[in-house]
């Protein structure tokens, strides 16, 4: 019987308004399956990116005097005491943020006190010479702080003085300074003030990264917090994390009554709610491409069931003359695949479209080709299984339809 492609091709032409709306339903789930499951890869990839601190054994503590009598320095130095003799912490620190939260702040540097060249809006952690042993991360090149360079928390007298010395992250360094060590090398802010930079620590994420240019584009400065209230990050033993966390929200709340605790959070909670975004969009589209896909399948399985009905006694007639179970099925898959190929072609052309759109819309990356690939041979698959049941039944017609009057 052979592949009989004109003959296909002709009766199509024909009856050509279904072939045409269910090629349609193709280019648009492919369209959209395509570009969706980039953009879950895209925000997976993100969730599992290295934050570069050991955020799962870490919590914040956030709090707030309210009376005239509160002293804010004598309170830090006693809390930290405290903090840093519990059983089961290994280091706190005061900070004016908290690794992938909120309170992001920020500052542009400079490589000339003239404000040209490289200039970058870099989120900073105020924190004492505890910082980089409370986040977990390590120095690549050079020293930490020590205890004699932490500057006092800012005030309305001094906020906008800047800092003697920073540590920066290693891709901020290389930012700042390509293809030279950033060690040694001085840095201005806004104002023109300068400071050294006298350590490269990991890469380490920002406290809120959607804010800023570059998630890992951070720099530590020695101050012990800022104006607005005390904010100390704490760095637990592996499990250890929820039971420190209750006992010095008890201890904190009464050791004090000139202040309010405003919150004692993990960064595990603030992790969560960094995320939360990308995990409801990940919902949203896989729902959504199901849907889509699924609309495709019955839609091919409609047309075929309507192509074998309405050719119940042409398909009888093929069976008296010597036509074989095989030739029908093959006559119609070899109807759907074109229809199929038809809507992929069409739909390589929108998803490819659709992909540079969001690309310049959404600042995302280039559609990667593969996935591409991977959707023509997903539709390919699903439009043949969805044409096979039909393509069944037709050949299940008894040669004797082809005597009976229609």
């Amino acid at each position: 019987m052979g592949w009989n492609i004109r003959p296909i091709m002709s009766a199509l032409l024909r009856n050509r308004t279904g072939a045409v709306l269910v090629a349609v339903q193709i280019a648009i789930a492919l369209a959209v399956l395509v570009n969706a499951i980039y953009i879950v890869h895209q925000r997976i990839e993100k969730m599992r990116s290295p934050t570069g601190v050991d955020w799962p054994n870490q919590f914040w503590v956030q709090s707030e005097g309210f009376t005239s009598r509160f002293k804010a320095e004598p309170s830090m130095r006693e809390d930290l005491r405290y903090l840093r003799s519990l059983d089961g912490v290994v280091d706190a620190t005061p900070a004016n943020s908290v690794p992938m939260g909120w309170s992001n702040q920020s500052t542009y540097l400079f490589t000339n006190p003239n404000q040209k060249g490289a200039q970058l809006n870099v989120s900073f952690y105020a924190m004492d010479e505890h910082g980089l042993n409370t986040l977990g991360a390590h120095l690549i090149a050079g020293r930490a702080f020590r205890a004699d360079e932490i500057l006092p928390p800012l005030q309305a007298q001094n906020a906008t003085e800047f800092v003697p010395e920073v540590i920066v992250t290693q891709s901020l360094a290389k930012l700042l300074f390509p293809g030279q060590s950033a060690l040694g090398k001085v840095v201005y802010d806004d104002a023109g003030k300068a400071a050294t930079i006298i350590g490269i620590i990991n890469d380490v994420i920002a406290p809120s990264w959607s804010v800023i240019q570059g998630w890992n584009h951070v720099m530590l400065i020695p101050r012990t917090a800022s104006m607005y209230g005390i904010g100390y990050l704490v760095r637990t033993l592996p499990g250890r994390r929820d039971a420190v966390m209750s006992e010095v929200e008890q201890h904190l709340a009464a050791s004090n009554p000139e202040r309010v605790i405003q919150e004692v959070k993990s960064l595990e909670f603030f992790r969560t709610l960094l995320y939360r975004e990308d995990r409801n969009m990940e919902v949203f589209l896989v729902t959504v491409t199901l849907l889509v896909v699924t609309i495709c399948c019955v839609g091919i399985f409609g047309l075929a069931t309507f192509n074998v009905s309405t050719r119940t006694k042409q398909i009888g007639t093929r069976r008296a003359v010597g036509g074989r179970r095989l030739d029908i099925i093959r006559y119609f898959m070899v109807e759907n695949a074109l229809i199929t190929t038809a809507g992929i072609i069409v739909g390589c052309a929108l998803a490819l479209a659709v992909g540079y759109w969001l690309s310049l819309r959404y600042q995302l990356p280039r559609l990667d080709l593969y996935y591409l690939v991977g959707g023509i041979l997903v539709l390919w698959f699903v439009g043949q299984l969805a044409s096979w049941q039909p393509a069944r039944r037709a050949a299940a017609v008894p040669p004797s339809v082809a005597t009976r009057t229609v």
